[in-house]
């Protein structure tokens, strides 16, 4: 699907910058979940048409970062994924982090303290420089949540190779913008509801057989069964073999409105994406006498920037003080004008 198309298939009210909180589902993605709500209000159908959607999803979201499908789990929260990996490194593991990490990618090895593990933080900036023979976790966010800063991915990957250690990835302020390579990382994960259209509630975490083989499947229920519909009752354990052994068990309608959202997405290519979103957030930079950046997200110190921008009927957020702006497949450049004057007037 051509971009133009793809933009077409957005509702928005005028001046919504704010992706970085929530991302707007395209139409498809609106009609499936409002077919399926009115589905269950009437008691229409069986469930399993629903729980099919998260399938799609998989699909959808392993073509978008370049995996298996067998490489692939899903659950409702990256805390939740992250937190299956946490429990299982060694007890006097040590784990490197941003100092400035969102929190779901940092509580959940800081939750494991108790045991012995160790969590060292740096600037994201010198997060590859820090490590060391003594690290065997580096934890850090493709592109960071309060500035939309990229990571020097590549230099933290390949100097956590050379010391032995795991990256575990949080992609969720990149994933449906920035082109992602799961097979870069030991683990990707990726909340749904922000750059993938999604409804609050679906995740997604990319791990290689190696590291799968070390996560203790602690949330496993029915769903994450060989086969689901013979897993119901009783035991043995009798997990799927691949990652599906750390699904958690679906939210029906969120994935419902998640596998059109992403399908969306791949179809029009995250290169096409990246190309619009980054080209509008450059735009708004030039208007505030910024220079070009790489990233979709913008992060910048104006007095009263949230009172200016609301009162021209512009939604952005505010985050660590400053103002912070994102732009994606729905914003116009009508948006980013009108940003543009009310913060240089």
């Amino acid at each position: 699907m051509d971009i133009d198309t793809a933009r077409t298939l957005f509702r928005p009210d005028p001046g919504w910058l704010n992706t970085a909180s929530y991302g707007l589902p395209p139409t498809p993605a609106w009609d499936a979940l409002q077919a399926a709500l009115d589905e269950w209000r009437h008691g229409r159908v069986s469930w399993e048409g629903w729980g099919e959607s998260t399938a799609r999803a998989r699909a959808a979201f392993a073509r978008l970062v370049g995996a298996a499908e067998s490489d692939v789990s899903t659950g409702a929260q990256v805390s939740q994924l992250v937190g299956q990996i946490a429990a299982s490194v060694p007890a006097d593991a040590t784990v490197l982090a941003p100092a400035e990490e969102f929190t779901s990618n940092l509580f959940p090895w800081l939750a494991q303290q108790h045991r012995g593990v160790t969590v060292r933080t740096v600037p994201a900036r010198e997060l590859a420089a820090a490590v060391d023979r003594s690290t065997e976790v580096v934890a850090f966010s493709l592109v960071q949540s309060a500035t939309g800063d990229v990571a020097d991915a590549s230099s933290v990957a390949a100097a956590a190779r050379a010391a032995g250690a795991i990256t575990v990835v949080d992609a969720t302020q990149a994933c449906g913008w920035l082109p992602v390579d799961a097979a870069a990382f030991d683990a990707v994960v990726v909340g749904a509801y922000k750059w993938l259209l999604s409804p609050r509630g679906t995740a997604f975490l990319a791990t290689t057989p190696e590291l799968r083989e070390r996560i203790v499947p602690s949330q496993s229920g029915w769903w994450a069964g060989d086969d689901p519909h013979t897993s119901y009752y009783g035991p043995p354990l009798r997990l799927a073999e691949d990652a599906r052994r750390l699904d958690l068990s679906p939210a029906w309608f969120s994935w419902v409105g998640t596998a059109p959202a992403l399908e969306l997405l791949a179809d029009v290519g995250v290169a096409t994406v990246n190309a619009w979103d980054v080209g509008l957030a450059n735009r708004f930079r030039a208007g505030l006498g910024l220079p070009p950046g790489d990233s979709a997200i913008v992060s910048v110190d104006v007095p009263d920037a949230a009172a200016r921008l609301a009162a021209a009927g512009i939604r952005a957020a505010v985050r660590d003080g400053r103002l912070r702006a994102s732009f994606h497949l729905y914003t116009t450049t009508d948006d980013v004008d009108r940003a543009i004057e009310a913060l240089a007037g």
